[in-house]
């Protein structure tokens, strides 16, 4: 990861390293002015969404095909129909789960690298 690089953040096949813990989707993160912006494609390169995140703060960027589904402790979103999902990155502040919808939708949760389960932690309790 180099430090100030946002280049090709949005793009289907960003000149970046896939850091995915996943084989079955693509997660690219860029960094700029001590921001992390995180990107997560499907295995066709299709961007589903990305947010930004510094100092434990969160901030859903609007790209991708469920932009509107990425969950942040900051922009908790209701709880997804189909809450089973995987882990696709973790560092040492963020952590990355996906849960696909029977929609054929994805649900993206975010959390803090020290939350236990980041659907506990990105989602609302109704």
């Amino acid at each position: 990861m180099a430090a100030d690089n946002t280049a090709g953040l949005g793009q289907s096949w960003p000149n970046a390293q896939d850091v995915s813990s996943s084989p079955r989707w693509h997660v690219y993160v860029f960094e700029r002015n001590g921001v992390r912006y995180i990107q997560i494609n499907d295995l066709n390169g299709n961007v589903r969404g990305a947010f930004a995140t510094s100092s434990g703060n969160y901030l859903v960027l609007p790209i991708g095909a469920d932009a509107a589904r990425v969950a942040t402790p900051q922009d908790p979103q209701p709880p997804a129909a189909n809450e089973a999902g995987e882990t696709v990155y973790r560092d040492d502040a963020v952590q990355v789960q996906v849960a696909p919808q029977s929609t054929g939708t994805l649900q993206i949760r975010t959390a803090a690298a020290t939350c236990q389960d980041p659907v506990e932690c990105s989602s609302r309790v109704n």
